[in-house]
């Protein structure tokens, strides 16, 4: 019986999504097997669109379907779990399974905590992240720095510290050091990431630490919940799949591979935190880049904080409508609203027309914020102070009393308890 703990290696017998797989195929395999035995309803997944700097997200119902999905898509930068919320009801009444980023298992529990999304009925198969690349960025790096037609690349990989392409004529790797140092590489905010095993999905899966005769040829599978450890029994009684356990070297190595990681993670946060400055000068930096927006509410729409149903920045009493440059209580507002609780999964940077680093601002203040009070978003259910309220709830509180005190039923800090 597979438990909470295990460290596995896991490949598929499944001869149809042998041919596709990366890696063994024990991702795809099961999910193959959650919707054949009704563990889950769908599988939402990200696959390949037009080409591979096209993300896609697909709802897959019929298992036959899953093994066309197979294998990784490093320039996708969608962000899983407000696609939930927004367009599944937060999974509500719907059983879904999902394969998740670090950053989509964070937000993913950020919007648990604000009672978006239903935890219960989300079965999550992590996978290990070293990043992604931004799918414009990317064309322009294999133009500029591999000296390719990005349109003649059908195959991209992340592996040992290099950006391999595959295309017409030919394979090449270069470090992401170097791409990295000349602005290319992975996106600002994985390279500040240091959730790169996603241990809050029930299953954490990648290719780290798979050595031997199994290299290349399983997944490592850290089995993180009871959920989790249910679904491994299922798919190896099923037949789908096949484990035995992890080579202990194996296990040092993947703890290396880890740690490496999060060295590098530090090293960006130092470099990236310190070019903003401190106080006023920081003030002053995000103040000039932020005068570019053209308040197009990408940002609050993409962001998997942002959930109000009545939004505070469209309330012409603190944001002037009509304006350019934009009064910039619309950005402190979204700073005051989501700086405790920001995953840096990057999508408000990611989609803002203006390039405006918003990532890099919410970020640096989610860091400061997590030294003052020592809460760290997205790595389990605890609460951070604004999602103590139910918005709904507390609107029409607000609506009936005529107070401005949002907390005064939940906890005021200045007085004793």
């Amino acid at each position: 019986m597979t438990k909470k703990g295990d460290m596995l290696y896991a490949w598929t017998n499944d001869a149809e999504i042998q041919k596709k797989a990366e890696l063994g195929g024990a991702v795809t395999s099961l999910w193959k097997y959650a919707l054949e035995s009704k563990a889950v309803d769908a599988v939402l997944v990200v696959t390949r669109g037009v080409d591979l700097y096209d993300a896609k997200p697909v709802l897959i119902t019929d298992p036959k379907d899953l093994a066309s999905t197979a294998g990784s898509l490093h320039c996708g930068t969608l962000l899983i779990p407000k696609l939930i919320k927004k367009y599944l009801d937060g999974a509500r009444d719907m059983k879904i399974g999902v394969t998740v980023k670090g950053c989509d298992a964070m937000a993913f529990y950020e919007l648990a905590k604000r009672k978006q999304i239903n935890l219960d009925n989300i079965i999550m198969i992590g996978v290990n992240c070293g990043g992604s690349v931004s799918p414009v960025l990317a064309r322009k790096m294999i133009a500029d720095k591999f000296a390719v037609d990005p349109e003649k690349v059908h195959k991209e990989e992340i592996d040992k510290g290099q950006f391999i392409i595959e295309y017409e004529g030919g394979h090449k790797g270069i470090s992401i050091d170097e791409l990295e140092e000349a602005g290319y590489g992975r996106r600002t905010n994985c390279r500040r990431c240091k959730m790169k095993v996603p241990r809050q999905a029930d299953l954490a899966c990648g290719n780290w630490g798979v050595i031997g005769p199994r290299a290349g040829k399983a997944t490592f599978v850290e089995v993180c919940s009871e959920k989790g450890a249910n679904l491994m029994d299922g798919a190896i009684k099923k037949g789908i799949l096949a484990t035995e356990p992890a080579n202990p070297k194996g296990l040092d190595i993947r703890g290396k591979v880890e740690g490496a990681m999060f060295k590098l993670g530090d090293k960006w946060r130092k470099k990236d935190f310190e070019g903003l400055g401190e106080g006023r000068d920081r003030l002053k930096k995000i103040m000039a880049e932020t005068s570019r927006c053209i308040k197009c509410y990408q940002c609050i729409d993409q962001c998997p904080i942002c959930y109000c149903v009545d939004c505070t920045t469209r309330n012409p009493a603190y944001v002037p409508p009509g304006e350019l440059p934009v009064n910039f209580m619309f950005h402190l507002i979204r700073y005051a609203h989501i700086a405790d609780s920001c995953v840096n999964c990057g999508q408000c940077e990611e989609v803002c027309p203006a390039e405006i680093p918003n990532t890099l601002f919410m970020h640096a203040q989610q860091v400061e914020l997590e030294k003052m009070f020592g809460h760290v978003p997205g790595v389990n259910m605890e609460l951070p102070l604004m999602a103590y309220v139910e918005e709904k709830t507390e609107r029409e509180r607000l609506h009936n009393t005529g107070s401005d005190m949002i907390y005064e039923n939940v906890f005021n800090p200045f007085t004793k308890h």
